[in-house]
């Protein structure tokens, strides 16, 4: 079963960084799709940015220049790092990977920016 685990969320002041993290177990294959969603309560959950199997980024136009995705396919693993962060960032933010034409979901992880 795969199973997605978040880490790196908090609480930072508006221009600061943050690094999120996710790590994918229980897929045999590397050539599957991650990405970060984020959610307000209340709101949809948005698209932030996919990176693909062969390196392959998209970024909404919100974050552009601002964040980057990469992975390491040895580890499973998709990183988002966020810098120049704005108040409007306030999210809850989910991993996600795409495979077998299945969406699987991390259990989210807060990041909440201060003005």
């Amino acid at each position: 079963q795969v199973q997605l685990v978040e880490s790196g969320g908090g609480l930072v002041q508006a221009g600061g960084s943050l690094r999120l993290s996710c790590a994918a177990s229980g897929i045999s294959s590397s050539f599957f799709t991650m990405g970060w969603y984020r959610q307000a309560s209340g709101k949809q959950r948005e698209l932030v940015a996919t990176i693909s199997s062969s390196g392959t980024t998209s970024y909404a136009d919100s974050v552009k220049g601002r964040f980057t995705i990469s992975r390491d396919n040895a580890k499973n693993t998709v990183y988002l790092q966020m810098n120049s962060l704005k108040p409007e960032d306030t999210d809850v933010y989910y991993c996600n990977l795409f495979f077998g034409w299945r969406h699987y979901w991390g259990q989210g992880t807060q990041v909440t920016v201060s003005s």
